[in-house]
């Protein structure tokens, strides 16, 4: 399986946003998987259907950009001139009232949307996104507290609170920061495996919730009588 090349692009975005889901991605990968087989046993057949990712963080420039939240400043791999191609896009969440989308990063959604790549969008992410035109006509879902603004800003957006996210072809967008973090463990599982999921999980001791916010995405454990003992799969 060739390596899946992941792009984030780079502004003042909330840093969990973009951050968590790539930790997550990192941790179902075989280069992760192979190095926890060495603590904790890892069937050989989940390590072979595990992905490989290549992230790009892609700025205007190659300058530093400092973050929305945590005192983080990141350095942009690439730019988007000369950004290589991308198989997935992920939009982080900035303040919305505040930031204003660079006329580069729309022309560069529209591209990726255009072609048919997947582009996910978490928290106010979905926002930005929706500064593009590209989710004119579509469900999306977006940051419950600012719920209200988004939608008066973008009413041509179908906008829904009903669920943690939403896939509306191939742009998928999370209501939160951890929000979208269940969003990509599910996109995990469907497209790789429950158990790759399960792997990327127990290396972060991570519970995903499914699209309604509950935690019943790994499998439960029962003692013998049938009662529920525990919602966790790790030992």
């Amino acid at each position: 399986m060739a390596p899946i090349h992941f792009g984030c692009l780079l502004f003042d975005y909330q840093a969990i946003d973009v951050i968590g889901p790539c930790d997550l991605l990192n941790s179902a990968t075989k280069h992760l998987m192979t190095a926890m087989n060495f603590f904790s046993p890892v069937d050989e057949e989940t390590i072979a259907r595990a992905p490989e990712f290549v992230f790009h963080h892609v700025g205007e420039t190659l300058e530093p950009v400092a973050l929305l939240t945590s005192a983080v400043t990141l350095m942009p791999t690439t730019t988007v001139d000369d950004c290589p191609e991308l198989d997935c896009l992920l939009v982080g969440g900035p303040n919305p009232a505040k930031f204003k989308v660079p006329l580069k990063y729309i022309e560069f959604i529209r591209r990726h949307v255009a072609a048919g790549k997947l582009l996910f969008a978490t928290c106010t992410g979905a926002a930005v996104v929706a500064a593009t035109g590209v989710l004119d006509g579509k469900m999306a879902t977006v940051n419950n507290l600012e719920y209200d603004w988004v939608t008066k800003q973008y009413p041509k957006v179908k906008w829904t609170k009903d669920k943690k996210w939403i896939v509306a072809g191939n742009i998928w967008t999370g209501s939160g920061a951890v929000a979208g973090m269940d969003m990509f463990a599910h996109w995990l599982e469907e497209n790789f495996g429950l158990d790759v999921l399960i792997q990327a999980s127990r290396a972060l001791d991570y519970e995903p919730r499914d699209s309604d916010g509950l935690f019943n995405v790994l499998p439960q454990r029962y003692d013998s009588t049938g009662k529920e003992i525990s919602t966790h799969v790790f030992p």
